[in-house]
């Protein structure tokens, strides 16, 4: 019998509703799909995830705007956000998929984090590593299913925050 728990993301300040199966989380290992995104670099921005199990189930999904952010801003809170849901789920083992070439490499080591900015974000991310007994970083294209409906996730919560604030973008 599968119930349903309220969980909180402080990032997102929301309620996730998560499943759970006869009380005992069965998902130890899940796969994250986040995406951020601005409008104007750095503009009106959003964040979105999607949590999905082993199989393929999707356990929490979520969107919010963020503010004025740049791309790489809105990407890591995106996937900061999606790490702090695995938390609340009690994962084990993340996989992290990003369309993001440049943040992935940086969480890799591939890249270092120049940006003061990004660093802080880049540090929350490496706090929230601690959570997990493994977390992979992997870069996919855009064309990821999964990415796909991250991002009209993050459309979405943009196109709401431009009607009800009238159309009018924060000034910077």
């Amino acid at each position: 019998m599968e119930q349903s728990k309220i969980v909180s993301s402080p990032l997102f300040n929301r309620r996730l509703k998560t499943h759970k199966s006869e009380g005992i989380n069965i998902h130890k290992r899940l796969m994250v799909f986040s995406d951020g995104g601005a409008r104007g670099n750095p503009g009106p921005a959003a964040a979105a995830f999607i949590v999905l199990s082993e199989n393929g189930q999707v356990l929490t999904t979520n969107s919010r705007y963020l503010g004025l952010r740049t791309n790489n801003q809105a990407e890591y809170e995106a996937l900061i956000a999606a790490l702090e849901s695995a938390v609340a789920l009690h994962a084990e083992e993340v996989i992290c998929h990003l369309d993001s070439e440049l943040v992935a490499k940086q969480l890799t080591g591939e890249y270092t984090v120049k940006n003061l900015e990004l660093r802080k974000l880049w540090g929350k991310v490496q706090e929230l590593n601690r959570c997990f007994k493994n977390v992979r970083f992997i870069s996919v294209p855009r064309t990821n299913i999964q990415i796909q409906k991250a991002d009209a996730l993050v459309n979405k919560a943009l196109d709401e925050f431009s009607q009800y604030s009238g159309g009018k973008s924060p000034k910077l």
